[in-house]
């Protein structure tokens, strides 16, 4: 597990003071030196930022706020990296234009070295890889922030592929996730436009999701999970895992030798159906979100390969989509009221599938709905991008201050992905016709007379358990009143900056007394003329008055350059 620890005294900053001085250099580098100058760091790490990191800055006019980020990012490592990409996939935490502009972000770093490879692979598995595999490649076939990945062969001849976790990954996570921690805590006192988004719960949501992605057995769940989902399935190939071979921070898969689906020339030239490697693929999306779902949330070319006899095998389980029995037919009902022309029903489902930061103005929402319903529905199918559509509604939800729940935008993104590999396959890819009869399914479910009968038994059952439960916190709520135990908390707000000017002024005094008890010691070594001497005075007396003086001083400095004299 992750430890996690929120930056707080001075002495904790140090251990991290030399990553967070790069941290604030590439910040100003991007152009965010106001940004930091109103955090006022410089106050709660009391270092002084060298004049070095304001002559680096180059403001770059020509780039948006968004691609600046996305730079710092990109230059700022693995952390940061993978902290982007998770946030290109939230739209509830972040804006659209800064979604788009973090779904560029590349996850290209360096290799590590064999040496490194194999001490993981020694702690993780019992033995060095030599006497663990048949055979294993030195140099490895891929690389990203969290690991990278080695051909190999089992001692039963069978090839593999090995993924092995990047040495001191989860340390300079844990450092990186601190450092971000205190930043947006800095954010929520200092800027007030951060008040909605809050910038604690984004790191912290980071910092769930990165701690599962760097345990390897949930992936290798995800890969068993998914390939229970489609066992009687001949159109589609699941890698096998090995899980004698994996452990966190070691997976050890199936070795797929394949065709990528974005090889078009080499599909046609092996022979491939394309048409029907679309249409299987948008089945396999269907069957996966209104189905089963639980759905691959990033098949693009990369993570699909095409296999003999026009089979589809997905790749790399790390991003995993879950939408419940109810989301699913929330979904469907947007998408059908959409088609019916029905502006007033679909802002209640827009509602359903969103979380609302403030309370939309509803005649403005159902507008922008009818105008969403003018642009698209009419078109022939041929001539209509899904994609285009859902991009055009996000837009529009993120207008009106309202975020889509993690989950539909993970559909939302899968769904256009697999659009855009169909319509390489086969340019007359009609996803909403393969769409159309699972959503209609999901729709006609509802009246299902077990689906009718299983809501009235389980609403009935919840409704009669509340009957219960009234009578005694009622009678709870009466006691604790009559014994005077009933409390009222209050919410202070405002008050932050105080707190840390309290803080601050504590510390200023701990550190005062100390200097005074040094002054002290050092008088009485001196007039206990102790030895050694220097020129008849005790040294020690003399390199205390001397640390008394650094101490002094550095206070004196620090007092003056923060105007509190």
């Amino acid at each position: 597990m992750l430890n996690i620890r929120k930056i707080g005294a001075i002495g904790r900053t140090y251990r991290n003071l030399g990553r967070y001085r790069q941290i604030l250099s590439v910040l100003f580098k991007y152009g965010f030196g106001e940004f930091i100058d109103t955090l006022k760091i410089e106050q709660y790490l009391e270092i002084s930022l060298p004049m070095l990191f304001k002559k680096e800055q180059k403001v770059v006019e020509k780039l948006g706020r968004p691609e600046r980020i996305r730079r710092v990012l990109e230059e700022l490592g693995p952390t940061f990296i993978k902290f982007g990409q998770i946030l290109s996939t939230r739209p509830d935490l972040i804006p659209l234009e800064y979604l788009k502009e973090l779904a560029k972000l590349q996850d290209e770093v360096p290799s590590f070295s064999y040496e490194e490879v194999c001490e993981v692979l020694t702690r993780e598995l019992g033995q060095p890889p030599d006497l663990v595999f048949q055979s294993f490649a030195k140099r490895p076939f891929a690389a990203a922030s969290i690991g990278q990945v080695h051909r190999a062969r089992l001692p039963n001849n069978e090839e593999v592929v090995v993924k092995v976790q990047r040495p001191g990954i989860q340390e300079i996570i844990e450092t990186d996730l601190e450092i971000m921690l205190h930043l947006a805590s800095l954010m929520e006192r200092h800027l007030e436009e951060f008040e909605v988004q809050r910038p604690t719960r984004i790191v912290s949501v980071f910092a769930r999701s990165i701690e599962k992605e760097i345990n390897y057995l949930l992936e290798a769940s995800n890969i068993e999970r998914f390939a229970g989902q489609f066992l009687a399935d001949q159109t589609v190939y699941v890698p096998k895992v090995y899980r004698q071979y994996s452990t966190k921070r070691v997976i050890t898969m199936e070795f797929v030798d394949g065709i990528k689906a974005s090889e078009i020339e080499a599909l046609q030239e092996g022979g491939y159906d394309l048409k029907s490697l679309a249409s299987n693929g948008a089945a396999l999306i269907m069957k996966q979100i209104f189905v089963h779902g639980f759905f691959h949330a990033d098949p693009h070319p990369g993570n699909v390969f095409i296999l003999p006899g026009n089979v589809i095998c997905f790749l790399d389980f790390g991003m995993m989509g879950r939408i419940s029995r109810k989301e699913r037919t929330d979904f469907a009902d947007l998408v059908m009221r959409v088609v019916s022309r029905d502006e007033r029903k679909v802002v209640d489902s827009i509602l359903k599938i969103t979380y609302q930061h403030d309370q939309p103005d509803r005649e403005i929402l159902e507008n922008d709905s009818a105008e969403l319903i003018d642009r698209y529905v009419g078109l022939p199918l041929k001539d209509l991008e899904v994609g285009v559509v859902l991009h055009h509604l996000l837009e529009i939800i993120s207008r009106h201050r309202l975020s889509l729940k993690p989950n539909f935008y993970l559909l939302v993104k899968a769904t256009s992905t697999i659009e855009s590999v169909g319509g390489r396959l086969d340019p007359d890819f009609d996803i909403i016709q393969h769409a159309v009869p699972f959503i209609r399914e999901i729709q006609m479910e509802r009246f299902n007379p077990r689906k009718i009968m299983g809501d009235v038994i389980e609403s009935g059952t919840e409704l009669v358990q509340l009957l219960k439960e009234i009578p005694a916190g009622l009678r709870d709520v009466l006691s604790l009143t009559r014994q005077g135990r009933i409390k009222i908390e209050f919410e202070h707000r405002g008050l932050e900056s105080l707190y840390d000017h309290l803080e601050q002024v504590a510390n200023r005094l701990a550190f005062a007394v100390v200097l005074a008890a040094q002054i002290i010691g050092s008088a009485l070594i001196i007039h206990a003329d102790l030895p050694p001497k220097w020129n008849g005075i005790p040294v020690i007396g003399l390199i205390g008055f001397l640390v008394a003086g650094i101490m002094g001083f550095w206070l004196l400095v620090s007092m003056l350059r923060h105007g509190k004299m």
